[in-house]
């Protein structure tokens, strides 16, 4: 009996000795994880001035740029730099404007044609211009012209297309000569403030009777921001309008081909109809 009560004895002492480890060593790895929290939380704390004071910066940078153009605009001259501004305004309106129109004008030819042919050989013209009505582009509204005149002849067709593809052709220029207006008029009107800024620079030297920096700085100051803004609009309008004649002789090639390629089948189907 007394041997059975000491057994029991030692082994509560060795289950107690584990407890108390176990729990010491979970103490210790909740203190260094309290530890590495309260780090990293101080870390936070450091960066977040450094944080705040970049951004504060940023926003400064940006609120002196914005007053630095209010100020040299109204330096300036109200009324001749917003009337430049103003050739801008519609001068950028009109290049989105075409730019969308030109890039929505966009189609695949090479499927338009393997359409058009397969359309040709299974059900004949109607079935063509069915494929030409259900596609977007000018490509395929000259097809459609064309197809419409077959009844007339394969040379009818042909001049059909000619025609068609020279009012197509101005539907994509349309609106080129408002943009290259208002590249013209933009550094003229900015040479106009140079010249309207120089005689009031040489009013006040007829004034005050002697020529000095002070007299006559506000006068060329007013001529060379016009003359800077209307430069700088005329050339972000120049780039473009460049870019959208590219796009219009891209298409107007296409049309070309096409329009070529689609003859070739009339004629095929031409011939295959009087035999």
């Amino acid at each position: 009996m007394k041997k059975l009560f000491a057994t029991l004895t030692v082994a509560a002492m060795l289950f107690l000795g584990n407890e108390m480890v176990m729990a010491q060593q979970a103490e210790a790895q909740t203190e260094e994880q309290t530890t590495e929290q309260t780090v990293q939380e101080e870390a936070a704390v450091v960066e977040t001035p450094a944080t705040v004071a970049n951004e504060a910066e940023e926003e400064g940078g940006m609120v002196a740029l914005h007053k630095t153009l209010k100020t040299k605009f109204i330096e300036g001259g109200a009324g001749f730099m917003a009337a430049t501004l103003l050739c801008l305004v519609f001068g950028l309106a009109l290049c989105i404007e075409r730019i969308i129109y030109l890039s929505l004008s966009k189609t695949n030819t090479k499927a338009l044609l393997a359409n058009v042919e397969q359309a040709l050989k299974n059900g004949g013209i109607e079935a063509a211009l069915k494929v030409c009505r259900e596609t977007r582009g000018p490509v395929a509204s000259i097809f459609y012209q064309g197809l419409s005149r077959y009844n007339e002849g394969v040379e009818v067709v042909e001049k059909t297309v000619a025609s068609y593809g020279g009012v197509q052709m101005g539907l994509l220029e349309k609106n080129l000569s408002w943009i290259s207006l208002f590249i013209s008029i933009a550094p003229s009107l900015g040479f106009l403030g140079t010249i309207i800024g120089m005689i009031a620079a040489f009013d006040k030297i007829q004034q005050v009777g002697d020529i000095s920096a002070t007299v006559v700085a506000g006068g060329i100051k007013v001529a060379l921001l016009t003359t800077l803004l209307g430069l700088i609009i005329a050339i972000v309008l120049q780039v473009f309008y460049n870019y959208i004649l590219s796009l219009i002789e891209g298409l107007v090639n296409e049309m070309e081909d096409s329009s070529i390629s689609l003859l070739d089948l009339v004629v095929e189907y031409d011939a295959a109809q009087k035999q």
